[in-house]
């Protein structure tokens, strides 16, 4: 069986596509104190470049002022980035933090769960300054896997293949983070590599101690009664109190989200066809430009 860190490294070292290559290099010009960029889900998974990129902009240091002291209460900070090359308009949503952050969040110790839940997903380092922080982000992507699996194995089924306490993490997760994803959001994510998660589950459980049994592509873990109630305890914390803390980072995010204004009229456009201008003044005031933009759709959807 492969271990997790041949995984993981073999994962995050494949060649990007030369789109979110560029993007990330553009996008370490942008930020300041870039330690590593993180290219991650559905554009990922599917290649579709009309899409907006997701990336994580790992920092060496906090940002400073204001802004600095709000990332480091309530990370990440999320900002929105067009990118032109080769005549086409790229799109990234980034969230950034510091690598400190980033690695400490992977351990499942707080209680949010978007860290881990996301990168024991598949994702790509397009970009580090050196390799030691190379390096730290392997350990942090393998951390996420082992964090991921081990809550699985009491969430997902008493026995199962991997799959399944896949398909069972992530519905717990959405569940836990005040997001709506459509029935079956979970299963599409596995259906791009189910291989790939079929692999990685035993061999975080391996990673993580986790004891299991398997046979004929059935796996059942066999954590002790004592590991099993704190595990469970645990989870229980994090979803109790997942929603608060995520409501807590929206409302951040509605004050402190650079470029969301660009980001949803492209959102707006691309599900309804209406083209939003977005003025200077519409950038800075997103909540109060909101009700004349809701009116501009909806007199042009009524015309429609």
């Amino acid at each position: 069986m492969t271990s997790l860190d041949a995984l993981v490294t073999a994962e995050l070292d494949a060649v990007p596509p030369a789109h979110a290559a560029a993007m990330g290099a553009d996008l370490t010009r942008r930020f300041a104190n870039s330690g590593a960029v993180l290219f991650y889900g559905s554009v990922l998974r599917t290649g579709d470049v009309e899409g907006v990129m997701d990336f994580y902009v790992l920092r060496t240091a906090p940002r400073p002022g204001l802004r600095g002291l709000a990332g480091r209460v309530l990370w990440p900070d999320v900002s929105y980035h067009e990118f032109e090359a080769d005549g086409r308009v790229y799109r990234a949503k980034v969230a950034s933090m510091t690598v400190a952050q980033f690695s400490r969040a992977v351990t499942g110790k707080g209680l949010d769960t978007t860290i881990w839940t996301r990168f024991v997903q598949p994702s790509a380092l397009v970009w580090s300054l050196n390799a030691e922080i190379a390096g730290q982000v392997r350990l942090a992507v393998a951390q996420a896997a082992i964090t991921a699996a081990r809550f699985a194995a009491v969430v997902g089924p008493a026995q199962g293949a991997p799959q399944a306490y896949w398909t069972a993490l992530f519905r717990q997760t959405y569940a836990a983070e005040f997001r709506v994803e459509a029935a079956g959001r979970e299963a599409q994510i596995i259906a791009n590599a189910p291989e790939r998660y079929d692999a990685i589950l035993p061999a975080a459980w391996e990673a993580g101690d986790v004891p299991y049994e398997s046979g004929d592509g059935q796996f059942r873990p066999m954590l002790g009664e004592v590991e099993r109630t704190r595990v469970l305890r645990a989870w229980r914390l994090r979803r109790t109190l997942g929603k608060p803390l995520n409501l807590a980072r929206l409302v951040k995010a509605a004050f402190t989200f650079e470029g969301a204004g660009r980001y949803a009229a492209w959102k707006i456009e691309r599900h309804t066809g209406v083209a939003i201008t977005v003025t200077p003044w519409r950038e800075r005031h997103l909540i109060l430009a909101s009700p004349g933009v809701f009116w501009q759709l909806w007199k042009a959807r009524r015309r429609a």
